[in-house]
């Protein structure tokens, strides 16, 4: 008999990840927002990139995950960065 993963369980480990790599990276994009405002230069850029981070965790890539080395695959390095796995 071998061992199973839980993937209902993996999937939510996956997001907490996400979640905790998210964190620093929203605030400081929240500094970039605040200078951008009081020079009065463009926020769409940073706006899409905080919306890219929120949104993050409900990928529907995640939910669709067979197995964890598809799950570690979604992992988004360009927004998110190095992969913690």
């Amino acid at each position: 008999m071998g061992f199973s993963v839980n993937m209902a369980k993996a999937r939510e480990i996956h997001k907490t990840n996400i979640r905790e790599a998210r964190t620093p990276k929203l605030v400081e994009l929240d500094v970039e927002f605040q200078k951008a405002q009081e020079t009065g230069a463009s926020t769409t850029d940073i706006v899409a990139k905080k919306n890219a981070l929120r949104d993050a965790p409900t990928d529907s890539s995640i939910d669709s995950a067979s197995d964890t080395d598809a799950l570690k695959a979604q992992w988004k390095t360009d927004i998110l960065g190095t992969s913690p796995y």
